[in-house]
């Protein structure tokens, strides 16, 4: 986002990139001065379009209201979600102060346009016969969201409401920004001697980064490509501990005074402490509920989700523990024995775990993630993505031109016989100023639009936080990344061939949250297969394919700590539920200590403060829903199991069933109860078993 400080007058002298919504976003148009502008002209739009369709005169028809209100409000949403995607991705001081101050007005909006009763009486009005299957999908879901959203509530109660809305979405807008910065601003300027053991390409970028500012030795961050190969394999305990405790301690008030920053100034990482957000965020949520109805959050958030109560959801996590804990304690004693034996560690710490791990991995299946990730260059991975997408849903991936916020960022577009389908921005490397993680968005929906009577193709943002080449060389990347890669581009799949018309239920609109993750956890199986990984992998020096061999060995070690990370995920999501089913000022690190008791293996250091930066659950829409990935991951098994059972005799996936598979489940999006698509592709409910397998824990094993 160069010439984002670019003069308030000279930038507004032209038409505002905002307001276009005739194509793609400009995302090299847009600055910050633009938003307030755009958002005066596109509320106005849609405040009016509101208020015309809920005159008492005017039909209350679904077509008839779409074409005024939905038009208007998509192009709202379309330019918001530009706005915060740049605030994710190219986090400036001008932008964020832009983006933080628009969206009260945002989410008044919004939260008014989905508790209106006189809209919400018109919605009712429209009578279920009048409409198509999509449509009556699309109807019910916002009947439902109305109730939810206070369409019901009168007086003080509604009020309420809305400012809890608004005051949710500052808080939530603010812990993001403290997890940002206190990543982003950390810093450690390590020796050679300190860095002994960590892979050459992780220490040339450590040493470039610090020779970019001017300093000696190498910059470590807290950012996954930098952190994570330090805590795998840095010999120095004493350099691992100093990173695990700046990481687990991020904005929280256990934050120690960071490193001298650029300028030489020291940085208090308590100014970043997110403990008073978190209550705000919890009681927030508890109020909202006991308006609304709920004894707690947790059954508001299960309303419109496949599980039926918070109750049934707290039983399938706590008998799914039951089922991994054997495997867990035996991936302990596992690790513990062989530290004592071969690392002469006799009393391993927390940060210590992840160097066993890889020691163990390498000794056990002679292989080490530094090995595989020099055959997994980021060009040949994508290339090898693209082909079996291209083979299994029988489409063709073209590299497109678009607008783009980086130069990093590449643009693509899906076809089928010549017709467009879709079209996709993926953002591959970590840099300062994007928020951590990996993710998928949407830019715009497949819609049969109202107004034009023309069919809109969907665009999908693609996310990750990938180290970036150095010298010269194509970035590489781990297993974990390649797996990342391919579970994004799952719900890019999900969102992108959808054949439904219907914006509210097209793709992964309308979809229940804890089946949205079924096409992203289902692509990652793929990575695993040896058909799909000969043709994307090239090794970054020699050019040669991964080796049979050490394909093999990461078979074998597939598994490895299975039951570990499967009770690291219980943790969360448990911790998540009972958190809000607590009341309303839970003590948060207490709920922790006590799900920990019950399924942790490894104990935690009293300082570590894991809340103070799950974002998912404080500020990215998972709250009383991450189990949502564990969930999914039964219907994502079973699905993969149907590919299992096809597969040709050399391992080659079945295009048939990738057809079936198409079909039932990314096409038909969120125009049918989930639960129903999964059935029509497998003829069947789902069942743990092909999970318990795929994971090492059947019970034959």
């Amino acid at each position: 986002m160069s010439g984002m400080t670019a003069s308030t007058s000279a930038a507004l002298d032209t038409p505002n990139p905002l307001l276009d919504a005739s194509g793609l976003p400009l995302f090299d148009r847009i600055r910050p001065e633009h938003v307030a502008p755009a958002l005066d002209t596109l509320l106005a739009e849609a405040e009016t379009a509101l208020d015309t369709v809920t005159k008492p005169d005017y039909p209350a028809d679904w077509k008839t209201i779409a074409k005024v209100l939905d038009v208007a409000t998509e192009r709202l949403g379309r330019a918001w979600g530009t706005v915060s995607h740049l605030n994710a991705v190219a986090d400036t001081p001008e932008l964020r102060a832009a983006y933080n101050a628009a969206l009260p007005r945002v989410t008044e909006f919004w939260t008014r346009l989905g508790s209106d009763e006189r809209l919400y009486a018109k919605y009712k009005a429209i009578a279920p016969e009048s409409l198509n299957a999509e449509q009556r999908q699309a109807h019910k879901n916002a009947l439902r969201g109305f109730v939810l959203g206070g369409a019901e509530l009168q007086g003080a109660a509604k009020e309420r409401y809305a400012q809890i809305q608004e005051e949710q979405a500052e808080a939530s807008q603010k812990f993001s920004e403290h997890v940002l910065d206190a990543t982003d601003h950390w810093a450690y300027y390590a020796t050679a001697d300190e860095l002994e053991g960590v892979p050459e390409d992780v220490l040339q970028a450590a040493r470039a980064a610090a020779q970019a500012e001017g300093r000696d030795g190498y910059k470590l961050s807290l950012q996954m490509p930098s952190y994570l190969p330090v805590m795998q394999f840095a010999k120095s305990s004493e350099l691992r501990r100093r990173l695990y405790r700046a990481f687990v301690t991020r904005a929280s008030d256990q934050a120690e005074a960071y490193a001298p920053g650029k300028d030489g100034t020291a940085i208090d990482g308590k100014q970043y402490d997110n403990t008073a957000l978190i209550g705000q965020i919890l009681a927030l949520r508890h109020e909202e509920a006991q308006l609304l109805g709920y004894r707690n959050y947790a059954e508001v958030s299960v309303a419109p989700k496949m599980a039926d109560t918070p109750e049934q959801v707290i039983t399938f996590l706590r008998d799914l523990a039951v089922k991994a804990r054997p495997y867990g304690e035996r991936d302990v004693a596992d690790l513990r024995a062989f530290a004592a034996q071969e690392l002469g560690i006799t009393d391993p710490q927390p940060w210590d775990w992840s160097f066993i791990s890889e020691k163990l991995k390498e000794a056990r299946y002679a292989y080490s993630e530094q090995e595989v990730k020099q055959y997994f260059t980021a060009p040949r991975v994508l290339a090898g993505l693209f082909k079996i997408v291209e083979t299994l849903f029988e489409v063709a991936i073209r590299e497109d031109q678009a607008p783009v916020w980086h130069p990093a960022v590449a643009f693509y577009r899906i076809e089928r016989g010549g017709q467009l389908l879709a079209q996709f921005y993926l953002d591959q490397p970590a840099r300062a100023g994007k928020r951590g993680g990996a993710w998928m968005d949407d830019v715009r929906t497949r819609w049969l639009r109202p107004d034009n009577g023309q069919l809109q193709t969907p665009v999908a943002h693609l996310v990750c936080n990938f180290a970036d080449g150095v010298n010269g060389k194509p970035a590489l990347l781990t297993h974990d990344d390649v797996i990342t890669l391919f579970h994004e581009f799952g719900h890019g799949l999900h969102h992108m061939l959808t054949q439904v018309n219907e914006r509210d239920v097209s793709g992964i609109s309308g979809v229940e949250w804890d089946a949205v993750e079924l096409p992203s956890q289902f692509m990652e199986n793929f990575c695993w297969e040896w058909e799909v990984l000969r043709h994307m992998t090239a090794h970054v020096d020699t050019g040669e394919p991964l080796p049979r061999a050490l394909y093999d060995k990461m078979i074998a070690a597939k598994n490895f700590q299975s039951g570990m990370q499967t009770l690291r995920q219980i943790e969360y999501s448990l911790y998540d539920m009972l958190l809000h089913t607590a009341g309303a000022k839970p003590d948060f690190m207490d709920v922790l200590r006590q799900v920990r008791a019950e399924v942790a293996l490894l104990p935690a250091p009293t300082f570590s403060r894991t809340p103070h930066t799950f974002s998912h659950v404080f500020a990215g829409g998972y709250a009383a829903g991450y189990y949502s990935y564990k969930w999914a991951e039964v219907l994502s098994a079973d699905a993969y199991a149907a590919f299992e059972e096809t597969a040709g005799p050399d391992g080659t996936p079945s295009v048939e069933t990738g057809r079936r598979y198409r079909q039932a489940i990314l096409e038909a999006g969120g125009s049918r109860p989930a639960i129903e698509s999964f059935k029509a592709f497998r003829g069947r409910e789902p069942s743990l078993e092909a999970l318990l397998r795929h994971q090492g824990m059947a019970e034959t094993a």
